[in-house]
């Protein structure tokens, strides 16, 4: 049996559409705040929204933790999504350059539990506290008709000094891409993923075993690395002394590899990736029962690779990387497109 995207629900090419269609509205609105605090700047393909806060720009993403939910809530064990939660928005701002500061949290279910808010809401402030971001507010609401379990969001801003945005525009041919590795599946990709393990192990597919240590539940639900305080230490936060060049940062997540790699590029450039790392066993493995393309794979899941840092530079971050704990490689080289 081969599965793919397509077959759990999910169509790539119609959700890239639709976010085509949502920001082609929104740039429509940009009109509405042209000459006043807070103008929008046009992003195309980045990762963060800016808006001209006079002085600076204040940053601004939405995200969820998906269906990553459904696995928590068949285990019933909440706490590790907060970390799910704010590696989504705060690795995605740190991506324009800017320091996340504050978030505000969704949370729909479908019936109000105050043992999993709780729970929910421990691990969130744990995985703040990580990332160095505070809690401002946030929403509860029951809606019985309309969600199953429970559904998580968060929308985070920070602050990037004008002259301090990272917005790929000085990636340059021979610049080299390091990425920082991950052994999970974050928080993306988790409808096929779930669909391949349920038709594989059976609908109780979570309390199988992965191993002599884990289920595949637990396997699964292993919460995402926030690469943010790395970053931060990279970058310089908002007004510190950078320690490294880095020309852009592409957040994989959604899409995969390829396309949130190259959706910073400036015009006529390209990535050559020649040294892949190995794939997670965890990913081979859901990767092989649902006979899953290479391809496919790689546009889907983001294949151990969390996220890309284009530099000229690539000892310097190795060793800083080195220095923190974190795993990185040297995956490729930007080059000129057809060269």
């Amino acid at each position: 049996m081969t599965e793919g995207y397509a077959s759990a629900g999910v169509d790539i090419q119609k959700g890239d559409k639709a976010s085509s269609i949502a920001y082609r509205y929104a740039k429509e609105t940009f009109a509405n705040r042209k000459g006043k605090i807070g103008e929008p700047v046009n992003l195309e393909m980045g990762f963060s929204g800016l808006l001209d806060m006079g002085p600076f720009y204040l940053a601004f993403n939405s995200d969820g933790v998906g269906s990553k939910t459904k696995v928590a809530q068949s285990l019933n064990l909440h706490e590790t999504l907060g970390y799910d939660l704010v590696a989504m928005v705060a690795d995605d701002c740190v991506c324009v350059g800017a320091e996340p500061v504050s978030l505000v949290n969704t949370l729909d279910m479908e019936q109000v539990d105050p043992v999993v808010v709780d729970s929910l809401m421990k691990g969130l402030k744990a995985a703040a506290s990580e990332a160095g971001v505070a809690v401002a507010g946030g929403e509860i609401a029951e809606l019985r008709d309309q969600v199953k379990g429970y559904q998580w969001g968060a929308s985070l801003i920070g602050v990037v000094k004008k002259d301090r945005v990272i917005d790929g525009s000085k990636i340059q041919a021979g610049d080299r891409i390091i990425g920082l590795l991950t052994d999970n599946f974050r928080s993306n990709g988790f409808t096929l993923i779930r669909r391949i393990l349920e038709s594989s192990l059976g609908p109780w597919w979570h309390r199988d075993k992965y191993d002599e240590k884990m289920t595949w539940g637990e396997k699964v639900l292993a919460p995402s690395k926030i690469f943010t305080p790395f970053i931060m230490k990279l970058i310089g936060r908002f007004d510190g002394t950078p320690t490294a060049k880095i020309h852009g940062i592409a957040h994989i997540t959604g899409g995969g590899l390829k396309h949130n790699m190259e959706r910073i590029l400036p015009k006529g450039l390209e990535t050559n990736v020649r040294n892949l790392p190995p794939i997670p066993e965890v990913m081979a493995r859901v990767k092989e029962m649902g006979k899953i393309s290479k391809q496919e794979a790689y546009q889907v899941w983001n294949m151990g690779i969390a996220m890309a840092l284009y530099t000229p530079e690539p000892e310097n971050i190795l060793q800083m990387a080195k220095r923190e704990g974190i795993n990185a490689v040297e995956i490729g080289v930007v080059e000129k497109c057809g060269a």
